[in-house]
C-alpha cells in the first residue's frame, strides 16, 4: 500500500510540476510585450531562421524552457512597410550572414526593400560570408559590406536529386510507375540511376532562367556586365574578400566592430539603435482602417484531404475559403500558394470551392516560391494569377505509384504472404505482389482522366486549346519568366501586388486584412508544437539527403495516383 501511494503522490507531482511548465509557457507564448522604437533606430532584418509564409506553430524546448518561433514573409513585409512610413526608423541593415528562404521569397522581400528606398532612406548589408542567394538580396541595398575573412559564393545555379534505384534494387523493392507526363519526374528517383533527358532539359530550362535574372539584376545593381558575371562564376574568381572588393561585388572591408561604428555614422544618433525585424512587426498593423476587407488565405505544403495543422488540409481551407465567401465585410479573397501539390482530389475540392467564391467576389492568387502540379491545379480558380520570375509553376501532369515489397520481405526478413479473396482483384491495391495487366490498366484509364481534368481546366481557365496545354504540360516544370511567356500566369508580383489587384478588382480603397485561417490560441499552439518536427536547415547536405528519404517513405506509405512536383528539388 505504502508504494501505492507513493507512486501515486509521484504521478501527481509530476503533473503538477509539467502543468507549471506548459502554463509557463503559455504564458510566454501569450504575452505581447509592447515594443518601444527609439528615435534614429535602424530597422535589422536577418533571415537566419527558416521563412514562411505565415508564422506557424512555435517550436518548444521544454527542457531549455525556450520558446522560437519561425519567421512568417507576411510579418517582414508589412514591418519593411511600416518602417518606410515610421520617422523613427532611419534606414535599414540586412545582416546576410545566414539565410533559410527560397528564392522567390527572397525576390518577394528584394521587391518590398526597393519600395521602401522609395522613402529616401537607407540600405546597409553584411555578412561574415555571402552566399549566392544572401548576395542577390544584398544587392538592392546602397552599400554592401563584407568581413575581410569572408567571400562570396557566386557560381550559377544548381539542382541536385537523389536517386534511390539502386536502394530498391538491393532492398527488393519494385517501384510500378502509371503516369501521364514525359516530364513527370517526381517517379525518377524510384527508377532510374540519373536524370532522364526530359528532366534534365526541363531543370536546365527553368534554372537557366532563374540564373539569368540573377544576373541581371546583379549587373544593374552592381553595374557589371552579365558576360562578366558570367565569367567570374566560370573561375571562381570570388574567393577571398579583397576579389570581392576589386570586382566591385561589395563596397568596403569591415570587421564587425568596426561596422558598428558605420552603422552609428548612418543612423545620425550618439548611440546605435538596432531594433530586430521580428520585434518591430509584433501586432503588425493593416494596410489601412476601412470596414471593407481582403481576406488572405495562407495555404502552404502538400496538399491532402481531410483536416490538419500541417500542409494543406482541403477541410481547413476549404472552411477558410467559405469563411470569406460567406462575410460580407470580405470584398475580394487572395489566395496565397506555397505548394509542390498532391491529391488531385483535394486539389480540385480546393479549386471549387474558390470557383464558387470567384462568382461572388474576386478571386486572386499570390504564387509563392512553388505552385506546381495540384498547386497549378488550384491556381487555374483565380480571377489572376500572380508570381515571381523565380517562382517554380506548372509540372501538370498525373502519376500513380505503388512499390511493391513481396521480394524485400520475403528475402530479407523472411516474411511471405497468402491471400483469400473473393474476386480475382479483391486485395488491390497490394504492396506485397506485382500489378496485373488489368490492375495497369485501370490505373492508367483513372490517371488519364485526371490529367484530361487538369488540362481542360487550364485551357479554359488560360484560354489556351487543350492541345497546347498538352504541349506545354507533360509534367514540366516552368520558371515564372517561362510562365508567363507561355501564358499560365498574368503578372510578376507578390503578395502586396496580389492584393493591390484585389482592392482594384473588388473597386474598393480603404480597406484591412483578414488573414485566414485562423490563428490558433497559444495553449492550441503549445499542444500542437509535440506534433511538429524539428526544424531542418535546407543548406545541409544530410537533411537534403534526408528530404529525399521522407519522399520516398511518404509514397510507399500513401501510393495513389497524385499531382505532385517533385518537391524535393533544391535550387543552389
Amino acid at each position: 500500500m505504502k508504494i501505492f501511494f507513493k507512486m501515486l503522490l509521484a504521478s501527481i507531482l509530476g503533473i503538477l510540476i509539467v502543468s507549471v511548465i506548459l502554463l509557463s509557457i503559455v504564458a510566454v507564448i501569450g504575452s505581447d510585450t509592447p515594443v518601444v522604437v527609439k528615435d534614429n533606430s535602424i530597422l535589422k532584418i536577418s533571415l537566419n531562421k527558416p521563412l514562411e509564409d505565415r508564422a506557424g506553430i512555435p517550436n518548444i524546448d521544454i527542457f531549455n524552457f525556450e520558446v522560437t518561433t519561425n519567421l512568417g514573409l507576411n510579418n517582414v513585409l508589412n514591418g519593411i512597410e511600416r518602417a518606410k512610413y515610421d520617422n523613427r526608423i532611419n534606414g535599414i541593415y540586412l545582416e546576410l550572414s545566414s539565410i533559410q528562404a527560397g528564392i522567390a521569397s527572397v525576390e518577394e522581400i528584394r521587391d518590398a526593400l526597393l519600395n521602401f528606398k522609395e522613402s529616401g532612406k537607407f540600405i546597409l548589408a553584411y555578412a561574415e560570408s555571402y552566399s549566392q542567394k544572401a548576395y542577390y538580396l544584398a544587392t538592392v541595398a546602397d552599400k554592401i559590406y563584407l568581413n575581410p575573412f569572408g567571400s562570396i559564393d557566386f557560381a550559377g545555379i544548381s539542382s541536385k536529386l537523389t536517386f534511390f534505384k539502386g536502394l530498391l534494387d538491393k532492398l527488393g523493392i519494385d517501384m510500378q510507375i502509371i503516369r501521364h507526363g514525359k516530364f513527370k519526374s517526381a517517379i525518377e528517383p524510384f527508377t532510374l540511376s540519373k536524370m532522364s533527358d526530359e528532366n534534365r532539359e526541363q531543370i536546365k530550362s527553368y534554372t537557366g532562367s532563374i540564373w539569368n535574372h540573377i544576373l541581371q539584376t546583379v549587373s544593374v545593381s552592381r553595374d557589371v556586365e552579365t558576360d562578366e558575371l558570367n565569367r567570374i562564376a566560370d573561375n571562381l574568381e570570388l574567393a577571398m574578400a579583397e576579389d570581392a572588393l576589386n570586382k566591385k561585388f561589395v563596397d568596403k572591408l569591415f570587421y564587425e566592430d568596426e561596422l558598428v561604428a558605420e552603422l552609428t555614422k548612418y543612423s545620425r544618433g550618439t548611440t546605435l539603435n538596432i531594433i530586430e525585424i521580428d520585434k518591430y512587426y509584433t501586432n503588425p498593423l493593416p494596410l489601412s482602417g476601412g470596414k471593407d476587407k481582403i481576406a488572405v488565405i495562407y495555404a502552404s505544403g502538400e496538399i491532402m484531404s481531410g483536416e490538419g495543422i500541417t500542409d494543406i488540409m482541403s477541410k481547413n481551407i476549404m472552411e477558410a475559403i467559405g469563411k470569406a465567401r460567406k462575410d460580407s465585410t470580405v470584398k475580394a479573397l487572395v489566395f496565397r500558394l506555397n505548394s509542390p501539390g498532391g491529391s488531385p482530389d483535394a486539389s480540385e475540392f480546393i479549386a471549387r470551392e474558390l470557383e464558387i467564391t470567384k462568382a461572388k467576389k474576386p478571386v486572386v492568387i499570390s504564387m509563392g516560391d512553388v505552385a506546381a502540379s495540384g498547386g497549378y491545379w488550384i491556381a487555374t480558380s483565380g480571377d489572376k494569377i500572380f508570381a515571381h520570375r523565380t517562382t517554380l509553376t506548372g509540372s501538370i501532369g498525373v502519376f500513380g505509384m505503388i512499390p511493391n515489397i513481396e521480394k524485400a520481405m520475403r528475402e530479407k526478413l523472411g516474411i511471405t504472404y497468402d491471400v483469400v479473396a473473393t474476386n480475382d482483384h479483391s486485395d488491390f491495391p497490394s504492396l506485397t505482389r506485382p500489378l496485373r495487366q488489368i490492375e495497369k490498366n485501370y490505373l492508367q484509364k483513372k490517371i488519364e482522366f485526371v490529367y484530361s481534368q487538369f488540362t481542360g481546366k487550364v485551357a479554359k481557365s488560360r484560354n489556351l486549346s487543350v492541345e497546347r496545354v498538352d504541349s506545354i504540360g507533360q509534367g514540366r516544370v516552368w520558371s515564372g519568366v517561362n510562365a508567363f511567356d507561355l501564358g499560365l500566369i498574368d503578372y510578376f508580383g507578390g503578395l502586396k501586388d496580389a492584393i493591390q489587384e484585389a482592392a482594384k478588382l473588388a473597386n474598393i480603397s480603404d480597406y484591412s486584412i483578414l488573414e485566414l485561417p485562423k490563428e490558433l490560441s497559444a495553449f492550441e499552439m503549445l499542444m500542437k508544437t509535440f506534433e511538429t518536427k524539428v526544424s531542418k536547415s535546407p543548406d545541409n547536405e544530410l537533411i537534403r539527403s534526408l528530404k529525399h528519404y521522407e519522399f520516398l517513405i511518404n509514397s510507399i506509405k500513401n501510393f495513389g495516383i497524385v499531382a505532385k512536383l517533385p518537391y524535393v528539388i533544391e535550387i543552389e
